[in-house]
């Protein structure tokens, strides 16, 4: 029994609370069951733009960019496009001094509307002529190279000299889930080191391209710094064994961020600061340790800028009573959040627009879209009362969703309003 069951008054009150860290940082709550993010009430939002709608906070991306900037100002902080991507946040972005990491030629040229071809980077296992061709037109400041393959057409592509990065894989156990492991051997991103060493002279044979560094991407969700440091030994080691200059060493992204709160077992927030700390200490102890410069640092947070920027509202079609468990039916799902069904992320979830009398209750939300994956939450608390035509909010969700987003069911893509000073306006 909570203290809300033995004192219902005070529900309204508590139900005020938001947990700090999954919400945007301009948001503000009442007793009444309003929520607003950067000046606009969410509720009035939905009401004047429809569900499901995704409100980003422009103050909260800009103050995770900042805090990137004040924990590595040595190093280029290269924001992963893949992680959420429009004109209007490239633009936000590189406002805040950010380099762009594009995977497609697509990437490039959204990423243009914000930074110089300078500061953009191109990633992918898979790069296409027209890939190519848009990062050459751009031209980009580096491009990684991700297999033996590509090595030529790269080349074939170059304008002048392009600079470019060796994707390494150091054979890092991250400790993440096995869909977002990306730094062991057994997957297809990047070049074990034998075959790295073997691109590595490939490279030094084309006269269009110059090899500057190393890149490793370990994988997503990564809560410690210890990986980290462990693949900046291992990389390091293998670039002076190979005698590869390394003037740049990028280290990728990855960084986890809480998305279902202090309650709940699941991936801590990894703190900037602890990565600049253990990252530099490394990096240098590594370079010393081999007789190497310290090269010039990179690292890729995407999540880490704009999840928490993220609130998605629905609103509630149906509540169906089936044995114990309650399911509760919104207009979205997976068309808009596919990392449900992808990866089993749960997401908190909060009734908003009015006030909190009735007890909480265990529900499970799920989408609107013909498959059984198609699940939001499940056993988050929400009021008993809960009915048709009740606004839902789920924070945490500004990363890999409208950029993961589809057009299953046919259902129309889902609006996304940029909010800040009492504004909302497409983003």
């Amino acid at each position: 029994m909570t203290l809300a069951d033995l004192i219902p008054t005070l529900r309204p009150t508590l139900a005020a609370r938001l947990e700090p860290g999954l919400w945007p940082v301009t948001t503000a709550a009442t007793c009444d069951g309003r929520v607003s993010v950067g000046g606009c009430d969410l509720a009035e939002l939905a009401a004047r733009h429809g569900t499901p709608l995704q409100v980003l906070d422009v103050a909260d991306v800009r103050e995770r960019c900042r805090a990137y900037r004040r924990a590595l100002p040595d190093a280029e902080i290269v924001y992963a496009a893949k992680a959420l991507l429009t004109p209007a946040v490239a633009r936000l972005v590189g406002a805040e001094g950010m380099s762009i990491d594009a995977c497609s030629g697509g990437e490039v040229a959204i990423a243009a509307a914000g930074v110089s071809g300078e500061r953009i980077l191109l990633h992918g296992n898979v790069k296409t002529d027209a890939d190519l061709r848009a990062a050459a037109e751009a031209r980009v400041g580096l491009i990684v190279i991700d297999s033996l393959d590509e090595i030529a057409r790269v080349a074939a592509h170059a304008r002048g000299v392009q600079d470019v990065l060796i994707r390494v894989t150091p054979g890092v156990d991250a400790h993440t889930l096995p869909g977002l492991t990306t730094g062991t051997l057994n997957q297809q991103f990047g070049l074990p080191f034998p075959e790295a060493a073997i691109a590595a002279k490939e490279i030094g044979t084309r006269r269009g391209l110059r090899l500057v560094g190393l890149h490793c991407h370990l994988g997503s969700q990564v809560t410690s710094t210890a990986p980290y440091v462990d693949a900046v030994h291992r990389v390091v080691r293998f670039a002076a064994e190979q005698d590869i200059d390394l003037q740049v060493l990028d280290t990728g992204g990855g960084h986890a961020v809480d998305v279902r709160g202090a309650a709940h077992d699941g991936p801590a927030t990894l703190d900037p600061k602890d990565l600049a700390r253990d990252l530099g200490r490394a990096l240098r102890g590594a370079c010393a340790h081999h007789g190497i410069a310290v090269p010039h640092l990179l690292v890729e947070p995407g999540r880490a800028i704009v999840a928490r920027a993220g609130v998605t509202l629905y609103r509630v079609w149906a509540v169906k009573h089936v044995g114990d468990t309650t399911f509760v039916a919104v207009d979205g799902g997976m068309s808009d959040n596919p990392r449900p069904a992808l990866y089993g992320a749960r997401h908190p979830v909060r009734r908003i627009g009015k006030p909190v009398r009735a007890p909480l209750s265990p529900m499970t939300v799920v989408g609107r879209h013909c498959e059984a994956t198609d699940r939001i939450a499940e056993g988050v608390p929400l009021p008993a009362d809960l009915a048709v035509g009740d606004l839902l909010a789920v924070p945490c969700t500004g990363a890999y969703t409208r950029s993961m987003a589809s057009t299953y069911n046919a259902v129309a893509p889902t609006p996304m309003l940029g909010v800040g000073g009492g504004a909302a306006l497409p983003i």
